[in-house]
């Protein structure tokens, strides 16, 4: 089981390797404002449980099982967030950072039927996309996929 301050590392790390096509300690300390011995240290406790591959000064790359809880830990704050801006009707900055607070500490079956509440609410329901935050069912979301919501 990995901790929720390693899934935040492993989900800039996701960013990251979309954003600049490799992954690298010195970028996921600056874009999360920690020192390099923190990342050090994270990088390799996520080496040990199979879901990154690094080796010292080389980049760092997202296993498959990395990449599918990256994906999760991200889709769990767009459920939030969606909920909070869309449902909740909040500003975008406040919903961004309550999502980010939230979606860390609740539980995937919550997040399941949270999104389905949102996606009954937001008028979703004809896509029958059955949302599961173990199995990403949602992406195929036109909606959410066009709003582009992954902003963290």
């Amino acid at each position: 089981m990995v901790s929720k301050a390693l899934e935040e590392y492993l989900k800039t790390m996701y960013v990251l390797g979309k954003q600049n096509g490799n992954i690298r300690v010195t970028d996921i300390a600056q874009k999360m404002n920690c020192t390099k011995p923190s990342v050090n240290k994270a990088v390799h406790n996520l080496k040990d449980e199979g879901l990154v591959n690094y080796e010292t000064y080389g980049t760092i790359e997202l296993t498959k099982q990395g990449e599918d809880l990256a994906k999760k830990v991200l889709e769990a704050y767009d459920i939030v967030y969606l909920f909070f801006k869309d449902v909740l009707n909040l500003q975008e900055d406040e919903a961004e950072n309550e999502a980010e607070k939230i979606k860390s500490v609740i539980a995937d079956d919550t997040i399941n039927k949270l999104a389905k509440y949102v996606h009954k609410v937001l008028d979703l329901n004809d896509l029958n996309c059955n949302y599961d935050v173990n199995k990403e069912k949602c992406r195929i979301c036109k909606r959410r996929t066009s709003r582009k919501v992954i902003k963290k």
